[in-house]
């Protein structure tokens, strides 16, 4: 991903889900927070809740792919963690792009075309 680094420390994460901002669909959930970098960082996560570690990183894999193709339109500047949750095992990957672009949206994520 060209615009995007991985957040890897579990404080990073904490600080996520206490102090910002979410927003969720039926196949996962985004916790979302400005930060002072020019650059976006995003956390992947599922927990033991949607299956075992092939359900689970299945489900990462299809989030990340959808994030990637989805990068090039989101502004630069926050710090982001998507959270699977059950559907997202058996979702196909357009229909997590669908998702995920909804909660841009909704979110202001997106860079404003023309």
């Amino acid at each position: 991903m060209r615009y995007t680094v991985s957040i890897c420390e579990n404080y990073m994460f904490q600080r996520l889900y206490r102090s910002s901002r979410s927003e969720v669909t039926p196949l996962v959930a985004v916790y979302y927070r400005r930060n002072s970098m020019k650059l976006n960082r995003l956390g992947i996560t599922a927990s033991k809740k949607i299956g075992g570690a092939v359900q689970r990183n299945r489900a990462r894999r299809i989030i990340k792919e959808a994030y990637r193709l989805t990068e090039p339109e989101l502004k630069k500047g926050f710090d982001i963690v998507v959270v699977a949750r059950k559907k997202a095992v058996c979702a196909k990957m357009w229909d997590m792009k669908k998702s995920l672009m909804q909660i841009f949206e909704r979110s202001s994520l997106l860079l404003k075309n023309g």
